[in-house]
Order: structure tokens, then C-alpha cells, then sequence
């Protein structure tokens, strides 16, 4: 007897501001092939986290650096998982879709649950990192008030953009997706020309075992791989997704990878390691180095600046479909569906509020660490789905439903789904408890949630059968 659960039919969620299969312009959307599709992955995986990112691992020593190349590998087959899993369901929903498949509805809620915790704790996050590189152009002198008002005020601009309307939206993130490249790439190359081995540090800076030190600074450094499930939660929109999905999904994690190593390596070569232990804005510390005085580093701070308020614009819009999407199934209350100027704005509204509250309890909760705090949170929420996804590819090639894995790779695709599995409870481990505390607290509240909306579901079918068929009168 299979004790499996029946999964419901996968959903087909929207991405593009339709209603579906069927909404209004939908049968004429246009679909992006191979290179669009790379350029997805590589602009969602390259946010603003790794603008601070250099001095969050800092204090573990150039080992940060090994724990960069372990993580590269680990996301390369989740990369590649992600790519199978396409294959197999080419339709728009990611890790949401596959939970649900393998395992039915409250996996997939969970799935659901967790990369909104993750969008949403991550905005939080963002806006911390931004501070830093607002401190440099308007000293806050380490202001609590000040610093909190100011992270407040940059979550809550882009939330105000997205509620005007997608026409705006579109027009932030061009911007700083624009400007987002410029600074990573006057440091990733200009920073070689500059680099002294003096400044790199110690090996292993802190008390921990090698392992430990590498373990907990893959756990931070995992925030700059966030995204790298973009081509498979937008896998209906790609052109010929059983194809291109995976390919995308390899090379643009392989783009961003490169990048991301020659920045980091460039930064602690050009910043001398005590330095960038304390650093809020290593990009514009590294660039006054290169260049001497202040105008370099001032003007890298506005293109961060503007960078991350456009990833913030971005994830914003992403935190606030995920709820809609899973509205659509019954799995989120209704409330979340109602859109205005094709944003969800009950999402929005609801996201930054939290996203609010969180940064002012960080702040308030702890005299440092915030940033990183709010990067394992969001680690341990992104490993959810992560491993759900893996545990799903797992369940697939088991069960005997292989009919679309060609047998010759039935081994490789067994290997890679253990390996992802493998390296994302790594990384929960790396999380620490503090992080792990946290995000427990918040993913176990959605099991209410889920609850909640069972119950109403199954009482609304109740109503409706009894429509139809009414009880017959004693």
C-alpha cells in the first residue's frame, strides 16, 4: 500500500501579473529563451547582500574564502537539481510546485511558507546592509534612533514604489540593476591592481575548528546564492523550459559565482583584515584605497545605495506573489489576492510590516550583528524549500515515476538530490541557534495558519455537498 499522500494538480502560477492560464493576456505573453533566462538567475542571485557580505565572514579569516568555493559547489547541484526538477514539471512555481507534487498540500505550504519568511527576512536584511553604505554618505555615528529610522525609511520606499504600480517597479529595477554591476566591477578587476597579500589576515581568524569556521561562514555567505531557483519558479515563462531551465539555472549561478570570487578575494586583498573585521561598507572602503580620498568611496556608497534599494523594490514584489500565489490554491488566506495595478498589495503591506518589525527587534535586540543575524535567519528558512526540492527529486526517482529520467542518468540524478539534501542541512547546521530559534518560531506559525485554512476549506466543501445533496428530513 502506498502510504504517499495524493498530490493535488500542480498549480500553474502566475509570475507576470496575469490571472493564470487563460487571464487576460495570457496567450499572448512572450516567453524568453536560454540568455534572458541566464540573466534571470545570475540578476536575482547578485542582490545587495554581497555588499557587506565581505565583512560579515571577515571575522573567520581567509577560510571564508574556502567556505565560498564549498558553497559554489553545493549550489551548483542544487543548480542542478533544480534543473532536473524542471525537466520533469516545466511549469512556473519552483519549489512550491515540487513539494506539492511529491507530497501534497502542506509541503507545499511549507515551501510556500518558508520562501516568503525567506523574501521578506531578507528585505529586512538588505535594508540593514544599506544603512552602511548610508553611513558613509550621511554620518549616523552609530545613532540607534537614527539608524533604525533610516532602516525603516529604505524598506519602506520601495514598498511605496511597488504599491504605485508595476510601470514603476520596472523602472527602479532597471536602474539599479544597472548600477548594481558598475562597483562589483571596478573592484572584482581594478582591486587585482591594488591587492596586497598583507592585507588578507590570518587563515583562521576566530576560536572555532576549521570545519566550524567553514560551516558558519558558508551559513552567511549563502544569502549572496539566494535566487538561484529563479529559472525553475519561472519555468512556464521560459521558452522549451525541459531544456533551458537547467542550463540557466548552471550558468548563471556559474556567472555569479565568478563574480562573486573575484570581488571577495579583490576586497580582502585591498583592505587591510582589522579594517574589514569592523567595516559597514567594504566596497567603498576597497575603492578609497585604490583611488585615495573620500569621492571614490562616496560614490561606490550611491551606487550600493541605489543597488540594494532596487533589490529591495525586487524582492518586495516577489514576497508579496508568493502569498498570492499560494492564495490561489487556498493555501493563504484571500486577503492576499487583491491586487491593484497588477501588485499584490495586501502582500506588500503585509511584508514590510514585518519586515519592519523584525529590523526594529534585531536592532533593539542586540548591540551588533544584526545584518548577519538576519542572513541565518534567512539561510535556515531558504534551506526549507531547498530541501524539500531535493527530497521531492528524491521521492520521484524511488517511487518508481521515472518515466522522465532517462535511466542512464538515474544514478547521476540520485547523487546530485543526496548531495543537495546533504548540503543544505549543512548549512542549517551552520545557521547556529540563535538563527535556528528564530526561524523555527516563524516557520511553525504557519502551521496555524494551515490549520486555519484546512479547516475552512474542508467546512466550505462540507457546505457545498450539502447543497447538493441535502440530508433527507427525519
Amino acid at each position: 500500500m502506498n502510504t504517499a499522500p495524493t498530490a493535488a494538480p500542480a498549480p500553474t502560477l502566475p509570475t507576470d501579473g496575469t490571472d493564470g492560464p487563460g487571464g487576460p493576456g495570457r496567450q499572448h505573453a512572450r516567453r524568453f529563451g536560454l540568455p534572458i533566462a541566464t540573466a534571470l538567475v545570475m540578476g536575482n542571485i547578485i542582490g545587495g547582500g554581497i555588499f557587506l557580505l565581505p565583512a560579515s565572514v571577515a571575522p573567520f579569516g581567509t577560510i571564508s574564502l574556502v567556505a565560498f568555493g564549498v558553497l559554489t559547489l553545493g549550489a551548483l547541484a542544487l543548480a542542478l537539481v533544480f534543473g532536473r526538477l524542471a525537466h520533469r514539471h516545466p511549469m512556473t512555481g519552483g519549489p512550491y510546485v515540487y513539494a506539492r507534487e511529491a507530497f501534497g498540500d502542506f509541503a507545499g505550504f511549507l515551501a510556500a511558507w518558508s520562501y516568503w519568511i525567506t523574501a521578506w527576512v531578507s528585505n529586512a536584511a538588505l535594508a540593514v546592509a544599506a544603512v552602511g553604505y548610508l553611513d558613509v554618505l550621511v554620518p549616523l555615528h552609530g545613532a540607534k534612533a537614527a539608524t533604525i529610522g533610516a532602516a525603516l525609511l529604505i524598506q519602506w520606499l520601495p514598498a511605496l514604489a511597488n504599491l504605485a504600480g508595476t510601470r514603476y517597479v520596472g523602472a527602479v529595477q532597471l536602474v539599479a540593476t544597472v548600477l548594481k554591476f558598475v562597483p562589483l566591477l571596478l573592484v572584482a578587476v581594478g582591486g587585482f591592481f591594488f591587492f596586497d597579500s598583507a592585507n588578507l589576515g590570518p587563515f583562521r581568524a576566530g576560536g572555532e575548528s576549521a570545519l566550524g569556521a567553514v560551516s558558519a561562514s558558508a551559513a552567511i555567505l549563502l544569502f549572496s546564492y539566494l535566487g538561484v531557483e529563479s529559472a525553475a519558479v519561472s519555468a512556464g515563462e521560459v521558452r522549451d523550459p525541459r531544456r533551458n531551465v537547467g542550463r540557466a539555472t548552471v550558468l548563471g549561478t556559474l556567472a555569479a559565482a565568478t563574480l562573486y570570487l573575484l570581488t571577495m578575494v579583490s576586497v580582502f586583498g585591498t583592505v587591510p583584515h582589522d579594517a574589514l573585521v569592523s567595516s559597514s561598507a567594504p566596497f567603498a572602503d576597497a575603492v578609497n584605497l585604490m583611488f585615495g580620498g573620500s569621492w571614490g568611496g562616496a560614490a561606490v556608497a550611491c551606487m550600493a545605495l541605489v543597488s540594494m534599494v532596487g533589490a529591495l523594490n525586487g524582492w518586495t514584489l516577489l514576497s508579496a506573489q508568493t502569498p498570492y500565489a499560494a492564495a490561489r490554491d487556498g493555501l493563504f488566506p484571500q486577503v492576499f489576492t487583491v491586487k491593484r495595478r497588477g501588485v499584490p498589495t495586501v502582500g506588500v503591506l503585509v511584508t514590510v510590516v514585518l519586515a519592519s518589525l523584525l529590523t526594529v527587534y534585531n536592532y533593539t535586540a542586540g548591540p551588533s550583528g544584526v545584518f548577519e543575524m538576519l542572513v541565518l535567519v534567512t539561510t535556515f528558512t531558504a534551506t526549507v524549500p531547498y530541501l524539500l526540492s531535493a527530497a521531492a527529486q528524491v521521492y520521484f526517482l524511488l517511487s518508481g515515476r521515472t518515466d522522465r529520467v532517462h535511466p542512464p542518468r538515474l544514478v547521476r540524478d540520485s547523487v546530485l538530490a543526496l548531495a543537495a539534501f546533504g548540503f543544505s542541512l549543512w548549512l542549517v547546521a551552520g545557521s547556529g541557534y540563535a538563527a535556528v530559534y528564530q526561524g523555527v518560531l516563524f516557520l511553525f506559525a504557519g502551521v496555524l495558519v494551515y490549520a486555519w485554512m484546512s479547516a475552512r476549506k474542508r467546512a466550505t466543501a462540507a457546505r457545498a455537498a450539502e447543497a447538493v445533496n441535502p440530508a433527507p428530513e427525519a
